[in-house]
Parts: C-alpha cells; sequence; structure tokens
C-alpha cells in the first residue's frame, strides 16, 4: 500500500502561541514542499508582527497574505488581524472580513474548514495551545475530509482549552507534545 501524499499543512493556536510556534516552524528545512497555513487570534486593532518574527527564525519564506494571494510551496502564510484567511482553492488564499466566530477573527474555524473542503485527504491540521474552542469545529472538518489531524498534548500546552476541545471533538487524532509534532511534520513531507 502506497503511503498517503499530503499538499498542505493548517496550523491553529493562541494563548502561548508565540513560543509553540517557534519549535516547531523553525523544525521545517529549506527543503519543506507545502504550503503551511498558520491562524493565530490577534487583536483586530493591532498591527501582526508574526511574519516580520518567524521570518527570522525559519528557512521557509513567511508572509501575511493580502486578499487573492497566490499559494506556493515552502511558504508559511500567517492570517492577518481582524480578517478571516480562507483557502479558495488550491492556488488561492481569499481574506475575509465577515462576522467573527468565537469572538476572533481570524477564526480557526473558518480557515480549516475552507482549507478542509480545498484539500480533503490531502491536508494536516494542527490545533496548538490556546484559551477558547476555536479549532475543535475545523479540526473536526480536517477529519471528516480523510485527512490527519494533530492536536498538542494539553498538560503541556501554556493553555490547555484549546488542545483539549480540538481532543474532545477529533477522538482519533494524533496527540503529541510540541517536540514531536516538531520532529514529525518535516518526517511527513520527506
Amino acid at each position: 500500500m502506497r503511503a498517503k501524499t499530503y499538499k498542505a499543512i493548517i496550523i491553529g493556536a493562541s494563548a502561548g502561541a508565540l513560543e509553540a510556534l517557534s519549535l516547531i516552524l523553525p523544525a521545517l528545512g529549506r527543503d519543506f514542499d507545502m504550503p503551511v497555513f498558520v491562524i493565530v487570534h490577534v487583536p483586530p486593532g493591532k498591527r501582526s508582527v508574526l511574519s516580520e518574527i518567524f521570518s527570522a527564525k525559519c528557512q521557509l519564506q513567511t508572509i501575511e497574505p493580502e486578499d487573492k494571494e497566490p499559494i506556493k510551496s515552502g511558504v508559511i502564510y500567517f492570517a492577518p488581524p481582524n480578517y478571516h484567511m480562507l483557502i479558495e482553492d488550491k492556488s488561492t488564499i481569499a481574506l475575509s472580513s465577515d462576522d467573527e466566530v468565537l469572538f476572533s477573527r481570524p477564526s480557526i474555524d473558518v480557515s480549516f474548514e475552507s482549507a478542509a473542503e480545498v484539500w480533503g485527504d490531502q491536508l494536516i491540521g494542527v490545533i496548538l495551545t490556546g484559551a477558547n474552542h476555536d479549532g475543535a469545529k475545523g479540526l473536526s472538518a480536517v477529519a471528516k475530509a480523510g485527512g490527519m489531524t494533530i492536536v498538542q498534548e494539553p498538560n503541556g500546552a501554556y493553555a490547555a482549552a484549546m488542545p483539549e476541545a480540538a481532543r474532545n471533538a477529533c477522538p482519533d487524532a494524533l496527540v503529541l507534545p510540541l517536540d514531536q509534532i516538531a520532529s514529525y511534520l518535516p518526517s511527513i513531507a520527506a
């Protein structure tokens, strides 16, 4: 039987995101050949500096996409503040200013659901630390589409609510500590 091929990764995080992502994203080497979409709850009135912070830490290019941004492999896309980042199709990102979901825009659920529709069983969804339930419904959509689901071990998370909700919504998800997620993702792409 042939191993499953994955084409994209989507990651959601909130409280404690910077520390968690600082372990995972730099582990993706220069030859990592998938787009990576990252949704972090950022206050709406603030400019996000996530792309700049991770540009200095990562081997992959990091950007905050514009509406209709082309999707390229080996690029990390950070959802901009006050917009939902939607995966329109396998080649384009769309930004939406629709209503907040669970008090958040960008919403992890909205992005995950759109990515699951586009990539189906070729998507890897990852939920990390966070203090609310955003992401549980989205990760469930990834699981229903046949994609791989990974959840940070809640006991090791800065804020356990988000990974606990995701684990409850996706009982078959891989539940791993951060360092194992950091080593596992590059091995899937190899």
